[in-house]
């Protein structure tokens, strides 16, 4: 049968504990100082150790120096307040789960039910890493470039406890395969894990999704409706995009993940939550907070354990192994296999991927099907001489302020399928942007500087534009050359399809503004 130990000197506290825990199911020992729990754990080694911060003979903390414990046992926090700080000390010190005072019922029977000990989590991780030797991936995501293994030893440091975790990252490199690793990998992994996309959901019903409705609460309401936090319950719920979140939203976010609390649309009942929170974001959080997208003390309260994922651009040497991955896995669907050659594979390593993994993905289904015979070579792959920009910081559209460069008239061009000896306009300087590249004093194909050339996919700006301006044009070039297909523009600039509808309604909205000046 599980055992439990108490650790705890409130007595009033440990005999209504003791009863809970009893009544699940579970052998209960209680100790009431440092020193007495020493000695059960000596005769009687517990599965789960819930442990009192504030004891007689010293902090509760200091039980985590003792290595048979924090091997063989789960430790869960008890504490009258959960703070910050707290929490990142109990993470490193390798504590599970918190339960405050006064203890919840439910959040109990979820701790117990999920009870695990240290030593089979750290067998996995130890198994995950050793399949990462063999085959390359850790779990759902694939690479042994530096950063992804840095990436790897996060996820293994953090699935095992309960802490909130933050995931940055572009547009497309894998944020939600990182937050499934970590539910995959955690006590909680029998549970649900729902993923929602906040900036996919439309204002007017996210609140609904998230935390549910009551029949009739507002005009199409027919029926109740659990939402997210009510389905997750147990498991992971994955935030991702919260930056797009309402932030008259994300006040009931916080204060659903510091009362373990909430309520449907239209209710007056209050329901318990017991779901670990993962959110994530494309933008860098510091400038979300100051533009107005994140509220701060949300981002303190989820920024607990935060990992960040690396563009791909950045690990170019796991293109092979990524592309080889997402090839075989078409080719056992369709039931064709397929190889690339050496030169495709070398156009893949060459290419700088804006869109991250997602765009190489896409290149290689495109490839597989376009492609005549068991060899897939350059003709389908994207072309190298078209240098794409790397996506802005947080991946939001906005261009970074490197975009627009310039070298000396006649010099050769930095930038390949770009010409040499490019010259510059007398009168006003200009920029080019070219299949992604930009140029200082390039001009269109038809000579006329300040136009869109569609026959050269080339953008002519004046030097000195506003970022605002450069942005628009670019995002409008790209989306002409791709023949309006939103998605595959979005993914190529690095942005969410989202972000990208976004802009081009404010564009829109901004022109039906524009005073007509004809006649």
């Amino acid at each position: 049968m599980t055992h439990a130990l108490i650790v705890d000197d409130d007595m009033d506290s440990v005999g209504s504990l003791q009863d809970l825990i009893a009544a699940e199911k579970f052998t209960v020992s209680v100790a009431h100082t440092l020193r007495d729990a020493r000695r059960h754990i000596a005769l009687q080694q517990p599965d789960v150790v819930l442990l009192d911060l504030q004891l007689p003979d010293g902090n509760g903390m200091e039980l985590f120096a003792d290595p048979q414990l924090v091997a063989n046992s789960e430790v869960v926090l008890i504490t009258g307040h959960a703070t910050l700080e707290t929490s990142i000390q109990a993470l490193r010190m390798g504590a599970a789960d918190y339960l405050v005072k006064p203890i919840n019922l439910r959040h109990l029977q979820g701790v117990l039910s999920r009870v695990m000990r240290p030593a089979a989590l750290q067998a996995e991780v130890a198994d995950m890493q050793a399949h990462l030797a063999q085959d390359g991936h850790f779990g759902h995501l694939w690479g042994r470039a530096p950063t992804m293994l840095r990436v790897y030893e996060q996820i293994s440091r953090v699935a095992g406890t309960g802490v909130s975790v933050f995931i940055q990252g572009e547009s497309g490199t894998g944020k939600e395969l990182v937050a499934q690793t970590v539910h995959d990998l955690s006590r909680r992994r029998k549970k649900p894990f729902l993923a929602v996309n906040c900036g996919a959901i439309s204002p007017n019903l996210i609140e609904s999704e998230i935390f549910g409705h009551e029949k009739g609460a507002f005009t199409g309401a027919d029926h109740q409706h659990q939402g997210f936090f009510e389905r997750a319950t147990g498991g992971t719920l994955f935030l991702d995009e919260l930056t797009e979140m309402p932030l008259e939203l994300q006040v009931k976010l916080l204060r659903v993940l510091e009362t373990g609390r909430f309520m449907r649309v239209g209710s007056t009942q209050t329901l318990e939550s017991d779901v670990r929170v993962i959110a994530a974001s494309n933008r860098p959080l510091d400038q979300a907070v100051e533009s107005g997208k994140l509220r701060e003390d949300l981002l303190y309260r989820l920024n607990v354990f935060p990992i960040e994922l690396p563009p791909l651009r950045d690990r170019l040497s796991d293109v092979p192994l990524l592309a080889d991955h997402f090839l075989r896995a078409i080719a056992a669907k369709e039931g064709q296999p397929k190889r690339f050659n050496a030169q495709a594979l070398e156009r893949l390593c060459r290419y700088h991927w804006p869109g991250n993994v997602r765009e190489l993905r896409n290149a290689v289904q495109r490839a597989y099907v376009m492609a005549a015979g068991d060899t897939i070579d350059v003709q389908w792959l994207p072309r190298v001489d078209a240098v794409p920009l790397p996506a802005a910081a947080g991946g939001d559209g906005a261009l970074p302020a490197t975009a627009v460069t310039a070298w000396p008239a006649g010099a050769p061009s930095p930038l390949p399928g770009l010409p040499d000896g490019a010259t510059a306009a007398a009168a006003s300087p200009t920029a080019a942007i070219h299949g992604g590249g930009v140029a200082n004093g390039v001009t269109g194909a038809n000579g006329a500087n300040g136009a869109n050339d569609e026959a050269g996919d080339v953008v002519v700006l004046p030097l000195g534009s506003s970022m605002a301006d450069v942005e628009r044009s670019f995002i409008l070039a790209t989306l002409n050359h791709y023949k309006h297909h939103k998605e595959r523009t979005a993914a190529v600039l690095g942005i969410s399809l989202k972000t990208l509808y976004n802009r081009l309604k404010e564009y829109a909205a901004a022109d039906a503004d524009r005073p007509d000046d004809r006649g």
